[in-house]
């Protein structure tokens, strides 16, 4: 039987919140993330870390979150019917940055731990995570480094390891009722235990901390290269547009939003990843051939980047 360090997990997780945390505020050059202790009545809490407002970043949440409970939400058991009749402990890291300039692209990540415990039986454990970029103003190099970055992660867990989960990344982000994708994709993983991979604890955890610690390395370069170039009105209206496909995939799609809701999760830290400023308009067609056209007829699609 393995051994399952959920302290090793969570002293990992607060570690990197505080990381990302304190880079971030270093691009931003103005304000950093203010800290909201929370409990949950039914076990666990977290704390929530956000920014609003700032130089650089618009709106951008960072949150470590420890849950734990007697039963599992229907999202869960209605895909893994094993889990019913068990009490789970769930944990992670979760973040998405906004920012104001529409040339730097909005950011997301998560790595997750879970584990469902009986007595008398096995633990139900995994691992999961990745990360994406959303840009609207979108260029190659970008595209080729934060994907570089991505298989730089994976490359220590196998040549396989970057192709099966940038895949997994292309098809999870992907807005069924507009027949189109979120962004340009990057890392997603779940369900990472000794079944899945062969890998043990040590292991998958290994993995887990490898996505974690290369998100920084991808999307800090970019956040500075794009972060203090000049934009139009025009250019700030797209990007408020194309942010309400951020928040329709984030409240219809998103399987995270759905468990952090069905378990009793806190709302506002659940909540945290939409955009401050957003907008909408009826049946908006970009012109032809434009850089806003560009987005979804090229960029949008997944393609190998690195080839």
């Amino acid at each position: 039987m393995q051994t399952i360090d959920i302290e090793a997990v969570k002293s990992y997780l607060l570690k990197l919140q505080e990381n990302i945390c304190r880079e971030l505020a270093k691009e931003d050059g103005e304000k950093d993330f203010i800290k909201d202790e929370w409990e949950r009545d039914q076990g666990g809490g977290g704390l929530t870390r956000v920014m609003e407002n700032g130089a650089v970043i618009e709106k951008g949440g960072v949150n470590y979150s420890y849950v734990e409970g007697t039963n599992m939400p229907a999202s869960a058991t209605a895909h893994r019917p094993e889990l019913a009749g068990r009490g789970f402990k769930a944990m992670g890291v979760s973040l998405v940055i906004h920012p104001k300039n529409p040339h730097a692209p909005t950011s997301h990540m998560n790595v997750r731990f879970f584990i469902a415990e009986k007595e008398g039986a096995e633990p139900i454990w995994w691992f999961g995570g990745g990360f994406d970029l959303t840009p609207y103003y979108a260029n190659k190099e970008d595209c080729q480094f934060w994907h570089q970055v991505a298989k730089d992660a994976c490359n220590p867990f196998g040549e396989e390891c970057y192709p099966k989960y940038k895949k997994w990344c292309d098809d999870y982000f992907y807005i069924k009722h507009r027949d189109e994708h979120r962004g340009i994709g990057g890392l997603f993983f779940d369900d990472v235990n000794t079944e899945s991979t062969s890998w043990n604890f040590e292991q998958c955890f290994a993995f887990m901390r490898s996505v974690g610690d290369h998100f920084i390395k991808a999307y800090q370069p970019i956040l500075n290269k794009r972060k203090d170039l000049p934009y139009t009105e025009q250019e700030r209206d797209f990007q408020l547009y194309r942010r309400g496909r951020y928040v329709e995939f984030n409240l219809v799609w998103d399987r995270g939003t759905l468990f952090g809701l069905q378990t009793g999760g806190r709302t506002e830290s659940i909540l945290m990843s939409l955009p401050s400023a957003v907008s909408w308009r009826y049946n908006w067609q970009p012109e032809a051939n434009s850089r806003e056209a560009e987005l979804t007829d090229y960029y949008l699609k997944p393609k190998d980047w690195l080839s």
